[in-house]
């Protein structure tokens, strides 16, 4: 299936958040299914979803968006250090300015990792817009597994010519994506983080991925994401697999999250 690719610039106060579009070029698409949206994960961008929303578009059928949020990718640098409620703030932000600029009235939010806790957000923010909720590898709180494997990359990431593999997709911001991630998770203020004040007021259908081998992240961030939300939920804990499945198998992700669009409007 041909894919129709459009990026643009949006406004998000005085700032621009690039977003980026795939849509199906099917005679028999329907423009009235609600699109995907996609959240990036800590350090990640529009760019490092690479061809993945492209595959999901065309499987789908459904139009997919993406956002480089305020400070990644080609949006505009943040100018303030990243706030410990960051998860709970991005669905009345960017997310919002998204919304407002696309006119988006129905959509299914999809999250990997960090953007899997901002999806959950969303989808009680707007209930009446949301159709579906799909987190990916998302955690539900912090976990001693979570903090070992970013002390692990923040070392990693020390070593010469590492940092650089940030600046391909952040450009000069990337010392502060970095630091988004690393010096926010870390910090005992942060350390009671969690979303058990949103999983309950999730009310649409849910799909809770996670890699059985998550570096970030064990299965019981998963297992209480789908036990706390309320409404019709899946589980899927894939054997073998990581803290990116969607890049390790993607033709098997991608067929987990076609199937249970295939039942949304």
């Amino acid at each position: 299936m041909n894919i129709q690719e459009h990026s643009e610039f949006i406004k998000l106060n005085d700032y621009e958040l690039y977003t980026k579009a795939w849509q199906p070029e099917t005679a028999d698409n329907d423009a009235t299914l609600a699109p995907i949206i996609l959240m990036h994960d800590s350090l990640g961008s529009v760019d490092l979803w690479r061809d993945f929303p492209a595959q999901l578009a065309s499987v789908s059928g459904r139009k997919v968006i993406a956002y480089d949020r305020l400070g990644f990718g080609r949006s505009s640098a943040n100018p303030d250090v990243l706030s410990t409620d960051f998860v709970y703030a991005e669905a009345q932000q960017g997310f919002k300015a998204l919304l407002q600029h696309y006119s988006i009235q129905q959509f299914i939010v999809m999250g990997h990792s960090v953007g899997g806790g901002m999806a959950v957000v969303i989808a009680t923010e707007y209930q009446e817009q949301c159709r579906g909720l799909i987190t990916i590898s998302a955690q539900y709180e912090v976990e001693e597994l979570t903090l070992s494997g970013i002390r692990e990359a923040k070392t990693g990431f020390a070593q010469p010519g590492q940092l650089e593999r940030l600046a391909k997709y952040h450009g000069d911001k990337a010392q502060w994506v970095l630091d988004a991630w690393t010096e926010t998770w870390l910090s005992p203020s942060f350390r009671q983080w969690n979303l058990e004040h949103y999983v309950g007021k999730v009310q649409c259908p849910s799909l809770i991925i996670h890699g059985e081998l998550d570096e970030y992240g064990t299965t019981a961030q998963a297992q209480k994401l789908f036990s706390g939300i309320q409404g019709d939920t899946e589980l899927e804990i894939l054997e073998g697999l990581h803290h990116m499945p969607h890049k390790e198998q993607p033709a098997l992700v991608t067929a987990l999250i076609c199937d249970f669009v295939n039942d949304l409007s």
